[in-house]
């Protein structure tokens, strides 16, 4: 006689779970953006969030180990919201030059949204710490800008052994900016003359 096994759950079920389990996850993130943009991370409590999303504790943190992780997953959602539209405002460029230029043109435009000035540059390195602020994005903006410099480098606009330090110096530079950016109390004042600057800085550097 062969015992009797607990029937499993079936697919379709489970399925549901999961969906569910992520559309609720998703929420949180929408709703603790837009609550983090606006009130800042020391002005944001988990009850807002929960007010907010209309969801109980255990759900928030059985997704969440509590308000830091929260804002990391906030954080690395508006991460990635700003490399597809640099990676979308850069896909039409065949000059290697022109990518550059236009990607941090991008970039200093981005800066003045209020959920990436508010979350990516300005709550982001005192919330992580500067170190985890800088190794949570550093590894894929070196890499990509590493690739757009070698594409340059390619064309004989700069020197090969140039590529890897100007890489750090470029990314350090457009990243100051947009913290200039993203304090000043006209942001769009900022971002035009932030623009200029970057665009004078990449034309002496690359010598286009």
């Amino acid at each position: 006689m062969t015992e009797q096994q607990s029937p499993s759950p079936q697919p379709a079920a489970t399925g549901k779970r999961a969906a569910q389990g992520r559309a609720t996850r998703g929420q949180l993130i929408e709703v603790a953006t837009s609550l983090f943009t606006e009130h800042g991370y020391e002005g944001t409590s988990i009850e807002a969030v929960l007010a907010a999303a209309g969801v109980s504790r255990g759900a928030l943190y059985h997704h969440f180990a509590g308000k830091e992780a929260l804002f990391t997953a906030v954080l690395e959602a508006v991460s990635d919201r700003v490399t597809a539209k640099v990676t979308d405002a850069i896909s039409d460029c065949a000059d290697p030059v022109e990518a550059m230029h236009t990607g941090a043109l991008a970039w200093i435009d981005l800066a003045g949204d209020p959920a990436v000035q508010r979350v990516m540059l300005v709550d982001a390195p005192s919330v992580l710490g500067w170190e985890q602020w800088r190794a949570m994005d550093e590894g894929r903006t070196v890499r990509a800008m590493r690739a757009m410099l070698q594409a340059v480098s390619d064309t004989g606009r700069l020197p090969q052994e140039l590529v890897d330090p100007f890489s750090h110096m470029i990314l350090a530079a457009l990243d100051e900016a947009a913290m200039v950016v993203a304090r000043s109390p006209d942001s769009r004042a900022a971002v035009a003359e932030g623009r200029e600057a970057v665009e004078q800085f990449l034309n002496r550097l690359l010598q286009a």
